[in-house]
């Protein structure tokens, strides 16, 4: 006799599989392997990678890494990559005993340029006004509280602040 979680176990499944199809992913073993990339990327994301690495790491070509990876996850590994990327480098501005060219090496970022412009499409701010800022805004909250309200806003969502003349 089965158990009655068995029976929900194969629905489910189908269900997977029935997404896959639907958002054009070939098969569950390609939504596995875009998992490892994803997991890979937020443990080694102050390494060097790049979408040709990533993809070697999981027997894809980068073509259609990137193509599956941005119909699961709705962003490039790429961009993933970058917003983990920011994510760390707001934690570490926080702090604010380094300066923000040792946070954008820190992070695995290779130009300042790129990391400042990334870093404001993302958090609305130039990194160096968001160490002055957010050594203090942060104090007393709880990391995983920081965190979350820290956290950088994906796709270029974030406003732009607005300069104050006074």
């Amino acid at each position: 006799m089965c158990h009655p979680s068995w029976g929900r176990a194969r629905p489910a499944a189908q269900r997977l599989s029935d997404l896959g199809r639907q958002s054009g992913l070939a098969r569950l073993s390609d939504l596995a392997r875009l998992r490892r990339v994803r997991d890979r990327i937020d443990r080694e994301y102050a390494q060097p990678l790049n979408v040709e690495a990533l993809a070697r790491g999981v027997h894809m070509s980068a073509g259609h890494l990137s193509r599956q990876f941005r119909l699961a996850y709705g962003e490039s590994p790429y961009a993933y990559l970058m917003t983990r990327r920011i994510e760390r480098a707001t934690a570490l501005l926080r702090r604010g005993d380094l300066g923000v060219t040792e946070v954008c090496f820190a992070v695995g970022c290779s130009s300042l340029g790129t990391f400042s412009t990334r870093f404001t499409e993302l958090v609305g701010m130039p990194p160096s006004a968001y160490r002055r800022r957010g050594a203090g805004a942060a104090a007393g909250m709880p990391p995983c509280v920081a965190k979350q309200v820290t956290r950088p806003v994906r796709n270029q969502e974030a406003p732009v602040a607005e300069p104050h003349i006074a």
